[in-house]
């Protein structure tokens, strides 16, 4: 038992759901086991967007956030039902209780994940009796499938977790690591997505591999600390502690600057406000965070200071939302006087993906949508400036450049 439960370490679970909404869906309907199954808005018309789907549907190539009409050419065979949001919660909060009757320290990543350190819990058995008890308890009481990971810490247990789908369990231990982890492609490992593999593939970093022995003076020039931290992931190392109470951590993003010239001009007003929301929202995408309350500071030359947020209406991630919401702020509250300094701030992040699931049907789909679309606005104004694409509003305005 005490190979299992290290005298100094931890012992992490990584709890990962499969394809959870239609697994719910399945086990109130259980005609529909087995079958290729797809939750998808508006499953009537051809412009409806899958929110989730079924392995047997995943075998045909079925996606999500894929067209209607797309997943039916696909599989023709495919079945769609419509989300039932107040469904999954449910089932999320019974999921989570089960998970908190083993252990008081469960942390929920989103509606269909969570961490749970089992440290010292030796009379509950070793770690993989306790894990299979756990994935056995969640189907015989919800009739729901899970993938559990076990490790030393919170990135190897997420990474063990995707593993083996559906109904696994994995164990990944820090001396597996040169043999299951470093050959993998960078793209593979959670934390990286597309923007920042391209960078490391363009250094020659191509695997895990080569991004857990890469130059640290190389790392910080392209990715900043969070390249060493990456580099500490790819190596087995996180420190994070499963921390029950991170979801009710009210936490925030933010840029600022002051001015070259006090400025009393709009236009240059306007220029610098979208700007300071691109960066913002540039650093929301890395944390997969969305916002649900905008915040302003505004400093004049005489120094006073004004800050003003508001709380919207629903998720904000994109630049354009974060601009509008701070340039509604700032002309509710400027005294017309000129400006030194701007800052806009994002707070009350929470996780993207939660937050997606939670949306209006409609919402889902029009996020969903433009996703693809701000990613490659993002990929077009770093490769060749922020002028190359411009909003009808810019466009006409085309305010001059706020440095003067």
């Amino acid at each position: 038992m005490k190979a299992f439960y290290p005298k100094n370490g931890r012992v992490i679970l990584h709890v990962d759901m499969n394809s959870f909404f239609a697994s719910v869906e399945m086990a109130e309907n259980p005609a529909l086991k087995g079958k290729p199954l797809a939750v998808a808005g508006n499953p009537k018309e051809r412009k409806g967007i899958i929110v989730t789907c079924s392995y047997e549907a995943r075998k045909f190539g079925v996606k999500t956030t894929m067209p209607v009409w797309e997943a039916k050419k696909r599989c023709p065979d495919l079945l769609i039902v419509p989300p039932r949001f107040d469904l999954y919660k449910k089932a999320s909060a019974e999921m989570f209780s089960i998970l908190r009757a083993y252990s008081p320290l469960v942390e929920p990543v989103s509606i269909d994940e969570g961490y749970v350190d089992i440290t010292g819990l030796e009379e509950l058995g070793t770690p993989p009796a306790i894990a299979e008890s756990i994935q056995q308890q969640i189907l015989a009481e919800l009739d729901l499938p899970s993938s559990i990971g076990i490790a030393p810490n919170k990135f190897l247990a997420k990474t063990a977790s995707d593993m083996k789908k559906p109904m696994g369990i994995t164990i990944l231990r820090k001396r597996d690591i040169p043999r299951l982890l470093w050959p993998r492609p960078l793209i593979e490992m959670h934390g990286v997505g597309g923007k920042t593999a391209e960078k490391l593939n363009g250094c020659g970093l191509f695997t895990i591999g080569d991004l857990a022995h890469a130059d640290d003076f190389l790392l910080k020039q392209l990715l900043g600390i969070r390249g060493i931290r990456l580099k500490e992931r790819a190596n087995g190392r996180d420190p994070r502690p499963v921390d029950p109470e991170s979801v009710n951590v009210t936490k925030s993003v933010g840029r600022m600057v002051t001015l070259s010239k006090d400025t009393g001009d709009e236009h240059q007003i306007d220029a610098v406000l979208k700007k300071l929301a691109d960066e913002t929202a540039e650093r929301m995408r890395k944390k997969e965070v969305a916002a649900t309350n905008v915040g302003i500071m505004i400093r004049y030359a005489d120094r006073k200071t004004v800050t003003r947020s508001k709380k919207s209406g629903g998720p904000v991630e994109s630049g354009d939302a974060l601009f509008q919401a701070a340039r509604t702020l700032f002309i509710r509250n400027w005294n017309g006087q000129p400006v030194r300094l701007l800052g806009i701030t994002a707070s009350g992040l929470t996780d993207r993906k939660a937050e997606a699931e939670q949306l209006s049907l409609f919402s889902y789909e029009e996020a969903a949508k433009k996703e693809p679309l701000y990613e490659a606005i993002s990929r077009l104004r770093k490769k060749f400036g922020e002028q190359i694409i411009q909003t009808g509003r810019e466009a006409g305005k085309r305010p001059p450049d706020p440095r003067g």
